[in-house]
């Protein structure tokens, strides 16, 4: 998936309004058939990669249509056009100018002020939604919507917002201004002001069957779409966009953990070492994380849920492994993943990790 792409958006149509995905359609027609008693702001939430913010835009363009067919966006009338140019007035997208500018806006539909101060270094993209661009809103708020109709202000990721901006918005909540309607897309709610969520109707998205998932991926393409499914937790917009990186649903220097270690073996730490220097430490942190995950499983005598080729080495991992060790290790890493970002020696980094992996996987 390109990078002006999110995780957890899909592709669009082609043409036309904003398509909710195939395992939206029940929800979104039972929550827009009842617009008449519609709150002012509403949450959308659930696993990341499922398709919250496709969801959020084809619920805007549904909110603005003018003709709208059982509940949903037309994709005909002048307002669905304007929609679909991104030109339409009485919408207003707030994320940080970093996702704005990944999505392919330029400076001045990023919400920010792109330019640095004259004798100033030049900025990197704010990967924050600042107050500044919450403010900016009141003179929207204060004119007339276009035809009469609703005006939508859609914001994401919500938490990207900081301390500073939630309050503003929470200001803005609480003397909600006429005919507009706040959709705020989150991952998890407990990551965001607990006032401003109580300021919101929540409207959880539950993620497709298996099955939904598995058509919608070879719809796209992708395949063995099972594995990549699994490799994203059930969550086909992410299996999506990993399939589409060039990786392998189950990444080759995990296999070389896991082989060695099912045969009683130490495995090459400093080897794998030298491999993920390369990548991203969130990345293979996730992965380890995954992986305890598929190990805890295994220990229950469950089936693996990340990475289904590994199924069998895991199990012989498992078999022999200590769970308090294993459980303990696994809490370890997340507490590693508030260091991903820092400037840290990435290889001694990854050689801890790994080495404090296999002490906890052997017997």
């Amino acid at each position: 998936m390109s990078a002006a792409r999110s995780s957890d958006s899909a592709p669009s149509a082609a043409s036309g309004a904003p398509q909710f995905l195939p395992w939206q359609m029940e929800t979104a027609r039972a929550w827009l058939g009842n617009r008449d008693r519609f709150a002012h702001a509403w949450l959308v939430h659930g696993l990341a990669g499922i398709g919250k913010l496709d969801f959020a835009v084809a619920a805007a363009a549904a909110l603005l249509c003018e003709t709208p067919q059982n509940g949903l966006a037309c994709g005909h009338c002048a307002a669905c056009a304007w929609f679909a140019s991104g030109n339409h007035p009485d919408l207003r997208r707030i994320r940080p100018e970093a996702v704005a500018l990944a999505e392919g806006a330029d400076a001045a539909e990023s919400a920010e002020d792109a330019e640095p101060a004259a004798g100033t270094a030049k900025r990197a993209p704010s990967k924050e939604i600042r107050i500044d661009q919450i403010r900016s809103l009141e003179s929207w708020f204060n004119t007339a919507t276009h035809r009469g109709g609703w005006r939508v202000a859609l914001l994401y990721p919500a938490h990207a917002l900081n301390v500073v901006s939630s309050n503003a918005l929470l200001k803005v909540l609480e003397e909600p201004p006429p005919h507009t309607v706040f959709l705020l897309v989150a991952d998890a709610p407990d990551r965001l002001l607990p006032t401003l969520v109580s300021r919101c109707r929540r409207l959880p998205l539950p993620a497709p069957d298996p099955d939904t998932a598995l058509q919608w991926l070879r719809e796209q393409n992708v395949e063995p779409a099972r594995e990549w499914l699994a490799a994203a937790g059930g969550a086909p917009l992410a299996a999506l966009r990993l399939a589409q990186s060039g990786e392998a649903a189950c990444p080759p220097w995990l296999a070389q953990l896991v082989g060695p270690l099912a045969n009683g073996q130490a495995p090459d730490v400093g080897t794998l070492a030298e491999t993920l220097e390369k990548v991203a430490a969130s990345e293979w942190i996730d992965a380890l994380q995954r992986l305890y995950t598929d190990l805890m499983l295994a220990g229950a005598g469950a089936p693996a849920r990340y990475f289904p080729a590994l199924a069998g080495n895991v199990a012989q991992v498992a078999a022999r492994m200590n769970a308090a060790r294993v459980a303990e290790s696994a809490r370890w890493l997340t507490r590693q993943r508030a260091l991903a970002t820092h400037p840290l020696n990435a290889k001694l980094f990854a050689h801890a990790a790994l080495q404090r992996v296999v002490l906890s996987c052997q017997a």
